[in-house]
């Protein structure tokens, strides 16, 4: 892993939005629209978190939660800034965050092709409770589901 790129992890904000979304269209072929994001930015029940560089936005995440139940919706980093270690910030620093909602659980759902992503979740304690045939459109994937507890025990 490269962790020469040096970020900041800071709240998205609505002026965020056209580099998330100009982001997420580079890193998926079914991406999210403006609107999507402009939605996620602003509700009380979701949040977004941005992995600034010098360069910019180098990654980010969009998280919700609802009634004990946490859900990462969206993460993705700049093809050039992968394997530097942003993706496990923003995924620390969005778990931490549904922590202080307090969150019972966190899921998530990952392309099954997705192995770097599943490796990443895995490592941060998630494990595998399902699937969803046919979740991804472009191209046509089922997606697994994954689950944290984040009740320590």
């Amino acid at each position: 892993m490269n962790t020469d790129t040096a970020c900041r992890i800071r709240p998205a904000r609505a002026d965020d939005v056209p580099a998330l979304a100009a982001l997420e269209r580079r890193c998926f072929t079914d991406p999210w629209s403006d609107a999507s994001f402009q939605e996620a930015v602003a509700a009380g029940w979701s949040f977004g978190l941005v992995a600034d560089t010098d360069d910019g936005v180098a990654g980010y995440l969009i998280a919700r939660e609802a009634a004990g139940t946490g859900e990462i919706l969206n993460l993705a980093v700049a093809p050039e800034h992968r394997r530097s270690g942003i993706a496990r910030l923003l995924l620390d620093a969005g778990l931490a965050a549904l922590a202080a909602r307090r969150v019972e659980e966190v899921f998530l759902e990952v392309r099954e092709s997705n192995l770097p992503a599943q490796a990443l979740y895995v490592g941060a304690g998630f494990r595998p409770v399902g699937q969803r045939s046919g979740y991804y459109r472009s191209p046509r994937e089922d997606a697994l589901v994954l689950r944290r507890d984040m009740v320590a025990g």
